[in-house]
Protein backbone atom coordinates (compact mmCIF):
# COMPACT_ATOMS: atom_id res chain seq x y z
CA UNK A 1 0.00 0.00 0.00
CA UNK A 2 1.63 2.92 -0.88
CA UNK A 3 1.12 6.12 1.66
CA UNK A 4 1.13 9.87 -0.04
CA UNK A 5 2.95 12.52 1.96
CA UNK A 6 0.67 14.73 4.13
CA UNK A 7 0.14 17.84 2.74
CA UNK A 8 2.25 20.54 3.80
CA UNK A 9 4.97 17.84 4.49
CA UNK A 10 7.12 17.76 1.22
CA UNK A 11 7.79 14.05 -0.24
CA UNK A 12 10.64 12.22 -0.04
CA UNK A 13 12.62 11.56 -3.10
CA UNK A 14 11.98 8.61 -5.35
CA UNK A 15 15.40 8.56 -7.11
CA UNK A 16 18.65 7.29 -7.57
CA UNK A 17 21.20 8.64 -5.52
CA UNK A 18 24.55 8.33 -5.84
CA UNK A 19 27.53 9.46 -2.82
CA UNK A 20 27.86 9.32 0.79
CA UNK A 21 26.57 12.90 1.26
CA UNK A 22 23.28 12.33 -0.23
CA UNK A 23 22.95 8.75 1.48
CA UNK A 24 23.37 10.50 5.10
CA UNK A 25 21.12 13.52 3.69
CA UNK A 26 18.45 11.02 3.03
CA UNK A 27 18.78 9.12 5.82
CA UNK A 28 17.91 12.65 8.01
CA UNK A 29 15.19 13.32 5.73
CA UNK A 30 13.61 10.28 6.43
CA UNK A 31 14.11 10.03 10.15
CA UNK A 32 12.25 13.57 10.35
CA UNK A 33 9.36 12.84 8.21
CA UNK A 34 9.00 9.58 10.05
CA UNK A 35 8.73 11.69 13.29
CA UNK A 36 6.57 14.25 11.47
CA UNK A 37 4.01 11.72 10.07
CA UNK A 38 4.18 9.33 12.65
CA UNK A 39 4.94 6.29 10.86
CA UNK A 40 4.35 3.18 13.28
CA UNK A 41 7.03 0.62 11.99
CA UNK A 42 10.66 0.95 11.05
CA UNK A 43 13.34 -1.23 9.82
CA UNK A 44 17.39 0.43 9.85
CA UNK A 45 19.52 -1.98 8.43
CA UNK A 46 23.70 -1.82 7.93
CA UNK A 47 26.51 -3.74 8.77
CA UNK A 48 27.61 -1.19 10.95
CA UNK A 49 26.16 2.32 10.70
CA UNK A 50 29.12 3.52 10.61
CA UNK A 51 28.90 6.04 8.01
CA UNK A 52 25.18 6.70 8.91
CA UNK A 53 24.73 10.72 10.46
CA UNK A 54 23.31 8.88 13.67
CA UNK A 55 25.23 11.04 16.30
CA UNK A 56 23.72 14.30 14.34
CA UNK A 57 21.78 16.48 17.09
CA UNK A 58 19.08 16.53 14.34
CA UNK A 59 18.29 13.07 13.89
CA UNK A 60 18.34 12.31 17.80
CA UNK A 61 15.87 14.92 17.66
CA UNK A 62 14.26 13.34 14.57
CA UNK A 63 14.36 10.04 16.55
CA UNK A 64 13.05 11.10 19.84
CA UNK A 65 9.90 12.76 18.34
CA UNK A 66 9.05 9.83 15.91
CA UNK A 67 9.36 7.64 19.76
CA UNK A 68 7.34 9.67 22.04
CA UNK A 69 4.46 9.08 18.89
CA UNK A 70 4.31 5.05 19.73
CA UNK A 71 5.87 3.59 16.86
CA UNK A 72 7.93 0.71 16.84
CA UNK A 73 11.55 0.51 15.10
CA UNK A 74 13.85 -2.75 14.62
CA UNK A 75 18.15 -2.25 14.10
CA UNK A 76 19.83 -4.58 12.43
CA UNK A 77 23.49 -4.77 12.06
CA UNK A 78 26.43 -7.53 11.51
CA UNK A 79 27.94 -5.93 14.18
CA UNK A 80 26.99 -3.48 17.28
CA UNK A 81 31.03 -2.26 17.87
CA UNK A 82 31.53 1.31 16.40
CA UNK A 83 28.22 2.37 17.55
CA UNK A 84 28.76 3.22 20.80
CA UNK A 85 32.05 4.75 19.99
CA UNK A 86 30.65 6.74 17.26
CA UNK A 87 27.05 7.57 17.96
CA UNK A 88 26.71 8.03 21.44
CA UNK A 89 23.43 10.33 21.35
CA UNK A 90 21.93 7.63 19.33
CA UNK A 91 23.21 5.04 22.35
CA UNK A 92 21.55 7.29 24.81
CA UNK A 93 17.98 7.45 22.79
CA UNK A 94 18.24 3.61 22.59
CA UNK A 95 18.49 3.72 25.85
CA UNK A 96 15.87 6.00 26.65
CA UNK A 97 13.37 4.11 24.19
CA UNK A 98 14.42 0.79 24.89
CA UNK A 99 10.92 -0.71 24.82
CA UNK A 100 10.09 0.82 21.32
CA UNK A 101 13.25 -0.89 19.97
CA UNK A 102 14.13 -3.87 18.90
CA UNK A 103 18.19 -4.15 18.18
CA UNK A 104 19.66 -7.54 16.65
CA UNK A 105 22.75 -8.83 14.93
CA UNK A 106 23.22 -11.18 11.93
CA UNK A 107 27.41 -11.38 12.86
CA UNK A 108 27.82 -14.47 10.33
CA UNK A 109 26.73 -12.24 7.59
CA UNK A 110 28.57 -11.87 4.23
CA UNK A 111 29.34 -8.01 4.81
CA UNK A 112 29.01 -7.35 1.19
CA UNK A 113 25.84 -9.15 0.76
CA UNK A 114 24.38 -7.63 4.01
CA UNK A 115 21.80 -4.90 3.07
CA UNK A 116 22.77 -1.00 4.27
CA UNK A 117 18.64 0.12 4.39
CA UNK A 118 15.78 1.99 5.76
CA UNK A 119 12.08 0.46 5.46
CA UNK A 120 8.82 1.33 6.44
CA UNK A 121 5.07 1.28 5.19
CA UNK A 122 5.79 4.71 3.66
CA UNK A 123 9.37 4.46 1.76
CA UNK A 124 12.62 2.80 1.74
CA UNK A 125 16.09 3.39 0.82
CA UNK A 126 18.46 1.63 -0.18
CA UNK A 127 22.66 1.05 -0.75
CA UNK A 128 23.67 -1.47 -3.40
CA UNK A 129 26.98 0.27 -3.45
CA UNK A 130 28.56 0.87 0.09
CA UNK A 131 31.67 2.27 -0.97
CA UNK A 132 30.39 4.85 -3.43
CA UNK A 133 27.16 5.40 -1.57
CA UNK A 134 24.99 4.75 -4.47
CA UNK A 135 21.32 3.20 -4.10
CA UNK A 136 18.01 4.05 -4.84
CA UNK A 137 14.85 5.67 -3.16
CA UNK A 138 11.43 4.76 -3.83
CA UNK A 139 8.06 5.24 -2.68
CA UNK A 140 6.50 2.03 -4.79
CA UNK A 141 5.01 -0.87 -3.42
CA UNK A 142 7.20 -3.61 -5.42
CA UNK A 143 10.47 -2.34 -4.38
CA UNK A 144 9.44 -1.74 -0.75
CA UNK A 145 8.03 -5.43 -0.56
CA UNK A 146 11.17 -6.96 -1.75
CA UNK A 147 13.33 -5.23 0.51
CA UNK A 148 11.27 -5.67 3.38
CA UNK A 149 11.09 -9.76 2.07
CA UNK A 150 14.78 -9.23 2.20
CA UNK A 151 14.96 -7.61 5.33
CA UNK A 152 12.77 -10.19 7.31
CA UNK A 153 15.23 -12.74 5.96
CA UNK A 154 17.97 -11.96 7.70
CA UNK A 155 16.07 -10.73 10.97
CA UNK A 156 15.08 -14.37 10.96
CA UNK A 157 18.96 -15.40 10.91
CA UNK A 158 19.70 -12.62 13.42
CA UNK A 159 19.97 -13.19 17.15
CA UNK A 160 19.31 -10.11 20.05
CA UNK A 161 21.79 -8.16 20.58
CA UNK A 162 22.66 -4.19 21.29
CA UNK A 163 21.49 -4.12 24.65
CA UNK A 164 20.22 -1.30 25.90
CA UNK A 165 21.81 -1.56 29.42
CA UNK A 166 24.83 -3.45 30.32
CA UNK A 167 25.00 -5.72 33.11
CA UNK A 168 27.58 -5.71 35.15
CA UNK A 169 29.11 -7.01 38.57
Amino acid sequence: MTQTPQPGWPALPEERFDGRLRFQQLVREALAQAAEQGWHELILCDPDFGDWPLNERSVAQSLQCWARRGGRITLLAQSWDRVPREHPRFVSWRRTWADRIEARACRQADGSEFPSAIWSGHWMLERHDRSRGRGVASHGAGPRHLLHERLQEWLRQSTSAFAATTLGL
